[in-house]
């Protein structure tokens, strides 16, 4: 073989053509002929024993070129991309084949290769990282969740269901009349309020007493994943046989002693507050690594080629297979479910994708440029460490990693360290912080939604409505929407 052209192209690809010799070919015919004689039937000899010069005399010279091609391909790119020491990305697209009269071949591929970058400074880098807060709210976010993990069910006979309540109901859905597959069950616990429905069903159970009856008025969402139901008028009839509602304990050193080590609710948010910012100050701290390396990101200039971007989607569809795997779901019935198709959702996977390997293409700059190399002792830390996370001994994980591959990871790690250490961290611009606040402040006055009884005020959010209210206000909303429903049923 030799290597006639290696021509650099547009965006990381290069064309190359090499030349397989007559004698060469020849052999990759002689090879498809012994593997294709068995299936080979000419007359005067028995199936399989026709000379080749027999059967290509009968069917035609070239009668083994399609398949000696596909045999020879593989090697003569291999060939081509080794003499010129490409770093080859992908799979290579075959452009043209010429067969010369001696019988020799020219074959012309296009491959796209490993793209050469250029990076900005990456040795003070400035970032935003977030500030660090945690509110008397905060806190009481976190008690809130305690509460409810610690809440006792109780059976309601004395009132009509409101938010936040469990109920048992038989339901049966009709579409002109006619019940449709899927709308029809009996004794379903439902939370009402957790949007498990389509629009309305919940909110028009709510006002609905033990054994009472009711048909709701509903119409499926357009974009309903049901097409036959979707954007149709139908009637749940639906009945009531239990409600049941979550007692909250109060927030008192009694629940305290309870639910934790402390004695006193004050130490109790003493001790929230401190993991609170433990966490949060992670969080920051993550954040301002990952700015520090966007920015890092952004500064990366070179041609990289699709197929390098192609390698990274795919890796993540098979990690999303994976995934669904261990929940006994296929990839095809998850995209089924999101009424999605693997085009569309190859194309989402794109955007983080090209991210990820400027990143990695940055940090193997700044790698090279600070000639980072592992020790053996790294190294050997290094397999020890895979071999824990994924519970294999440590000959085998060196049996399927080599050195090569583990150099590269932990010179992305060591890269990474060096920027992160050399940045430097800004707050952020005011601007951002009030977005932030006022994004924060809708999510405190709209968890006391959740509460079912009184909480003592000296645990209660600011600025929030009492438990107590917002039940009442509750059951108001709950007899205007029984009333509406009553008055659209005599209209």
């Amino acid at each position: 073989m030799n290597v006639k052209n290696c021509e650099k192209k547009e965006k990381s690809t290069v064309g190359l053509v090499v030349e397989v010799s007559p004698e060469e070919f020849d052999k990759a015919i002689d090879e498809a002929y012994r593997k294709a004689k068995s299936r080979i039937s000419v007359p005067g000899f028995r199936k399989g024993k026709a000379p080749r010069k027999i059967v290509e005399n009968m069917y035609g010279a070239n009668v083994f070129y399609e398949d000696a091609l596909e045999g020879i391909l593989p090697a003569v790119f291999s060939f081509g991309a080794g003499e010129n020491k490409l770093e080859t990305v992908g799979y290579p697209t075959l452009d043209n084949v010429e067969f010369g009269d001696d019988k020799s071949v020219t074959i012309t591929y296009t491959v796209a290769v490993y793209p050469t970058v250029t990076i900005g400074e990456y040795k003070g880098i400035h970032a935003e990282k977030p500030l660090v807060e945690v509110t008397e709210s905060d806190i009481d976010t976190e008690i809130e969740k305690v509460r409810y993990q610690n809440a006792r069910i109780e059976t309601i006979t004395n009132r009509p269901v409101v938010n936040g309540d469990t109920v048992t109901i038989d339901y049966c859905g009709t579409l002109d009349g006619v019940a449709f597959d899927g709308g029809t069950a009996e004794n379903y616990e439902l939370k009402i309020g957790s949007g498990s429905f389509i629009p309305g069903f919940e909110e028009k159970i709510q006002g609905m007493k033990v054994e009472e009856e009711r048909d709701l008025d509903l119409t499926f969402p357009k974009e309903y994943h049901a097409k036959e139901l979707a954007g149709k008028d139908v009637v749940f009839h639906v009945k009531v046989h239990e409600i049941k509602s979550q007692v909250l304990p109060e927030v008192d050193d009694e629940f305290v002693k309870d639910v934790s080590e402390f004695d006193t609710l004050a130490e109790y948010r003493e001790d929230i507050k401190k993991t609170l910012t433990a966490s949060k100050m992670e969080a920051a701290q993550k954040t301002f690594e990952n700015n520090v390396l966007d920015k890092l990101s952004d500064s990366v200039e070179g041609d990289i080629p699709d197929a390098l971007v192609d390698q990274y989607v795919d890796g993540a569809v098979d990690n999303m297979r994976g995934n669904l795997a261990q929940y006994g779901m296929e990839l095809e019935m998850y995209l089924n479910m999101m009424n999605m198709n693997l085009e569309t959702f190859r194309d989402n996977l794109r955007p983080n994708a090209e991210k990820n390997v400027k990143n990695t293409l940055a940090l193997e700059k700044v790698a090279e440029l600070e000639k980072l190399e592992p020790t053996e002792e790294e190294l050997e830390a290094g397999y020890k460490e895979m071999a824990e996370t994924y519970g294999m001994e440590l000959d085998k994980v060196k049996d399927q990693i080599n050195k090569e591959m583990l150099s590269r990871e932990l010179n992305l790690r060591a890269a990474s360290k060096l920027v992160i250490d050399a940045a430097v961290a800004e707050d952020p611009k005011p601007e951002e912080k009030e977005e932030k606040k006022a994004e924060e402040k809708p999510e405190a006055e709209e968890k006391p939604k959740k509460k079912t009884t009184t909480t003592r005020k000296k645990a209660a959010p600011k600025k929030t409505e009492t438990a107590e209210k917002k039940a009442a206000k509750d059951s108001e909303e709950t007899q205007e929407e029984a009333a509406e429903d009553k008055a659209e049923t005599k209209e």
